[in-house]
């Protein structure tokens, strides 16, 4: 977690974004989450720890760390977006499309396929984030 949370601050101060009390509440407890976490569960979350951090505040931090690249909002069979962490530019899941279940690794292995990107189409790559739908042990064991 610490790594995490000096990667966000940091990135946050070399942009120019001031270090608040409320910004500090709201980047520990996202630490804290590893990483996936709804809007709202951040904001209980920060209100239990800081009640006077309000709701728009944790929202306004959230589309400045997506601005940032730090976050990505991602949608997972649900309306309500969860939020990822992206501090070292990637993010890998494996999601069991017969439970849900969501497995993350950190195998990366697109370094080639990020390459081919940059050069076919002079795109500079920033992040990225993987997901492979298919069946858990389980589900498929069945």
């Amino acid at each position: 977690m610490n790594d995490t949370l000096t990667t966000l601050r940091n990135t946050l101060k070399r942009n120019g974004h001031r270090m608040t009390a409320a910004r500090s509440q709201i980047l520990e407890a996202l630490a804290r989450s590893g990483g996936h976490i709804s809007a709202d569960e951040l904001v209980a979350i920060v209100h239990r720890n800081a009640p006077s951090v309000g709701r728009m505040t944790v929202y306004r931090t959230l589309d400045l760390l997506h601005d940032l690249g730090l976050i990505r909002p991602i949608y997972q069979g649900t309306a309500a977006a969860h939020y990822i962490l992206m501090d070292e530019g990637h993010h890998h899941h494996l999601i069991c499309s017969q439970c849900d279940r969501v497995f993350e690794f950190d195998d990366c292995v697109v370094q080639e396929i990020e390459q081919s990107i940059r050069e076919r189409f002079n795109f500079q790559i920033e992040g990225h984030l993987l997901e492979f739908y298919g069946l858990c042990y389980d589900c498929h064991s069945r």
